[in-house]
């Protein structure tokens, strides 16, 4: 199965996917940023290390796991504002639902959801990614991790775009974004940005 979440006890970076949600912050205007899948709260860990004044919104729909990151990931002291303002507010519930958002839009949402080590279904259909789009505020993108633990191994040793866009993931967002869709892919093969709309992960 997928890591859960991880909280490295000297710095805020986990050499892993997590580190690339820092890059959002600064390519969407201000304004809130939900977090759809919060996990124990590595991504807000860090987003709040590199960017203190930051309004983060996260979505998790599993109250024990938030009850845990309270007490053992620090969770707390997120929920707490910084000196610049920025803090973590906890949302349980389905991140997916339409009641999952704020009045005037998120500069950004991360999307992070799996079940069972595999991403949600209904991350494989263009309609979701149609929706959660239209949570976003003018000119906000969208950054998802889209890697589960069932990518198929052919893929994940295949350095081509072309093979990773057949992921059903990326297959879904194609469909509901046709044109405004820019793959980049690094090494190593983590980081999948879509320009203007979304940026997107494979861990």
């Amino acid at each position: 199965g997928n890591v859960h979440s991880i909280l490295p006890k000297k710095s805020a970076w986990t050499n892993s996917y997590w580190d690339e949600f820092v890059s959002l912050p600064p390519v969407v205007p201000r304004g809130p940023v939900a977090l759809l899948g919060l996990g124990a709260g590595t991504a807000a860990h860090m987003m709040l290390e590199v960017w203190p004044w930051i309004q983060l919104i996260g979505w998790e729909i599993d109250p024990t796991i938030i009850e845990l990151s309270r007490d053992y990931f620090g969770m707390s002291s997120l929920e707490k504002a910084t000196e610049l303002g920025g803090s973590l507010s906890v949302r349980i519930g389905d991140a997916l639902s339409p009641s999952a958002t704020v009045e005037g839009g998120f500069a950004g949402i991360v999307v992070d959801l799996f079940a069972d080590g595999k991403v949600l279904p209904q991350l494989q259909e263009a309609e979701t990614w149609l929706e959660i789009a239209k949570k976003l505020m003018p000119d906000g993108r969208i950054m998802v991790n889209c890697g589960g633990a069932d990518t198929p191994v052919s893929l994940a040793a295949d350095t081509g775009v072309s093979s990773w866009v057949q992921n059903p993931t990326i297959k879904a967002l194609c469909s509901a974004f046709p044109g405004q869709v820019r793959v980049i892919v690094t090494r190593p093969l983590k980081l999948y940005i879509f320009d203007r709309w979304c940026e997107m992960m494979s861990s």
